[in-house]
């Protein structure tokens, strides 16, 4: 997107019971999902507190970009940060991140924290782009199902 481009416009809104399999789909085309981690879940779990939710944008009424925000009372976080493939360099992945930090400020909450994988160097610039600097911090994770560690990939 050319820095004199507007991004384009978005309704956006909480997901809706109708719209739960159209965001698996479109998570899945954006290759978000993973084995160990069953997105209708996810987005159930989203859904059943007031501190968490999945916004979804439409252009035309068509799902094209999601965001999945909560916040644990202190800091924010995002998962499933999604653009359609078709609809990229349009300036959705912006409108849905600003979509997530008014939610974020709405409850009160100052920091926003994500996850990315190394790996991926187009999130990674995207995410610069949007002033996102890497923490110095160091993530630590364990399965509390007694599942073996999260395959690498």
């Amino acid at each position: 997107m050319s820095a004199s481009a507007s991004p384009a416009p978005l309704a956006i809104d909480a997901i809706g019971d109708a719209d739960v399999a159209k965001v698996v789909a479109l998570w899945q085309r954006c290759g978000l999902t993973r084995p160990w981690n069953d997105p209708h879940a996810d987005i159930a779990l989203a859904r059943r507190r007031d501190n968490s939710t999945v916004l979804i944008g439409r252009d035309a009424g068509t799902i094209v970009a999601t965001v999945m925000v909560g916040h644990d009372g202190h800091r924010g976080w995002v998962y499933y940060v999604a653009v359609d493939p078709d609809g990229r360099k349009r300036g959705h992945g912006r409108v849905m991140m600003a979509a997530a930090e008014d939610w974020l400020r709405a409850a009160g909450i100052a920091k926003l924290q994500l996850l990315v994988r190394r790996e991926n160097s187009q999130a990674n610039a995207f995410y610069q782009s949007l002033g996102f600097e890497e923490s110095t911090s160091v993530m630590f994770q364990k399965w509390l199902d007694g599942r073996d560690t999260t395959p690498s990939n």
